[in-house]
């Protein structure tokens, strides 16, 4: 026994013959609409301009997707290149110890922003920012773990 299958698109306007599937897009969610020739026209005549003012968002095969789109803030701190570069050289310049890649220490941010209401003495180490007290207990060294022996190891 053999069967046919037919697929019949019906305007999802007007309910008659539809003669295409129409997809779009509009605050992030993705549609789709069953239209006859003249309907279909009729939605991209009503979005040219629109289209004609805006810009791509990346590939069509990923239109509801989210991606993440390259800006100056591409830092995970939230500032820019040109920002942590600037507390960079502000800290070299300052005696702070600061790698020219990678993670600033929250002390040395913490510095940078307290850089106007700090006094303007000699150059700050992140050991001076840190009390005597945590200094003087971090020179001392810790005591080496033990291991403890299993009560089996005997047996």
């Amino acid at each position: 026994m053999a069967q046919i299958t037919q697929v019949k698109l019906v305007d999802d306007l007007d309910g008659g013959e539809a003669a295409e599937s129409v997809s779009f897009s509009l605050d992030g969610k993705t549609y789709e609409i069953d239209l006859s020739a003249k309907h279909a026209a009729a939605l991209r005549d009503a979005f040219a301009p629109f289209i004609g003012g805006a810009r791509r968002a990346g590939n069509a095969a990923k239109v509801g997707s989210r991606q993440r789109m390259s800006t100056a803030r591409s830092t995970g701190s939230g500032r820019s290149r040109g920002e942590t570069a600037a507390i960079r050289e502000w800290a070299n310049a300052n005696g702070l110890e600061v790698s020219t890649r990678g993670r600033i220490s929250s002390a040395v941010l913490e510095a940078y922003e307290n850089r106007a209401t700090a006094p303007a003495t000699a150059p700050m180490t992140e050991a001076a920012a840190q009390p005597a007290e945590t200094v003087a207990a971090e020179a001392q060294p810790k005591p080496k773990r033990r291991t403890r022996k299993k009560a089996d190891a005997a047996a």
